[in-house]
């Protein structure tokens, strides 16, 4: 089982487009308004397992402090305001896609930016800071964000958000950090960081996959009545991370050495979109689904784009150090 997990989570850039059209095909052909009762057990089955190997005290740790501003100041003070404004250039009359969009841009990095700045050799203990400082903040900000940039076009009720932010993000982070407790008391650090840690995150592609199967399973006859709706909401997902990549390339070949540009790079192109699309989900109502297909949607974008940087990394930043001493 976990064997399969970890292959799912290898080939997300696969394994989404299938999710998509088994959610597609079910909407079609089976009454699925019951599969809204899914959304907050899949919701938590997503969050959770990435928590438990978080290890959120690298957060107060020296070093690399220019990287870190650098990267919270793409992160907060940039990206979601060309979100915005891609936003009101291509859904004027479409308020709940241009949230999707705006929810892709709050949150910040994920498990994939500590996976992809390793295979890019990029400096991992910066990546690291950089998740946990992106979560936590995302996590406070991304309500009053949502309030000033979309409150004019949608309901925002902060109180709401705010209760949905502890239930999606900071309850399964309590959960994961006593989980973590539990079995570094148990086993030690060094069985947990070999054995156990690396078992948990598989299990939220299931929660991942299930997540978009309902968004496209909702969204299902109004995508075939329009069936140019997903090209239409891919344009601007293209335009807001081929900005974010040339933005973020910039500032860290301009101002970092290579470890830490690498990290910069992927600590902000790289969105947490689990906690964008289960807060998609559960905070908007009837507007939901459409902003959750956006995001559903970034996914592929971002899976894809990563993979095809790590190969341009060394021409980007140069040669990785082991191999100019080579």
């Amino acid at each position: 089982m976990l064997k399969f997990l970890s292959l799912l989570s290898k080939r997300l850039i696969l394994a989404i487009p299938l999710a998509m059209l088994a959610g597609l095909a079910a909407g079609l052909t089976l009454p699925v308004a019951g599969l809204k009762a899914l959304i907050v057990p899949l919701t938590f089955l997503m969050v959770y397992p990435m928590m438990v190997p978080l290890k959120l005290a690298r957060v107060l740790e020296g070093g690399d402090l220019r990287a870190q501003a650098l990267a919270q100041a793409i992160n907060f003070a940039i990206v979601p305001f060309v979100a915005f404004a891609l936003g009101r250039i291509f859904f004027p009359a479409q308020p709940y896609y241009a949230v999707g969009l705006l929810l892709a841009a709050l949150l910040p990095t994920s498990g994939m930016t500590i996976s992809w700045t390793g295979f890019a050799g990029g400096n991992l203990g910066a990546a690291v800071k950089m998740t946990v400082l992106g979560l936590i903040l995302g996590s406070l900000l991304t309500p009053f964000y949502l309030q000033w940039l979309a409150g004019s076009r949608v309901p925002v009720d902060l109180p709401a958000v705010f209760a949905q932010i502890v239930l999606i993000v900071f309850l399964p982070m309590l959960a994961g950090h006593l989980t973590q407790a539990h079995l570094l008391r148990k086993y030690g650090q060094k069985a947990f960081q070999s054995e156990w840690a690396p078992r948990f995150p598989p299990f939220s592609t299931l929660g991942v996959l299930g997540i978009v199967f309902v968004a496209m399973a909702l969204k299902a006859g109004q995508l075939v009545a329009r069936p140019a709706e997903l090209l239409h909401l891919a344009w601007p997902l293209l335009l807001l991370y081929g900005f974010n990549y040339l933005l973020s390339t910039v500032v860290a070949r301009a101002a970092l050495p290579r470890g830490d540009g690498i990290a910069l790079v992927y600590g902000t192109v790289m969105r947490n979109l689990s906690i964008a699309l289960a807060l998609a989900m559960n905070a908007f109502g009837e507007g939901s689904s459409d902003a959750a297909l956006v995001i559903t949607l970034a996914y592929i974008v971002q899976v894809q784009s990563a993979a095809w940087y790590v190969r341009l990394t060394d021409r980007l930043f140069g040669p990785r150090p082991a191999a100019a001493g080579a």
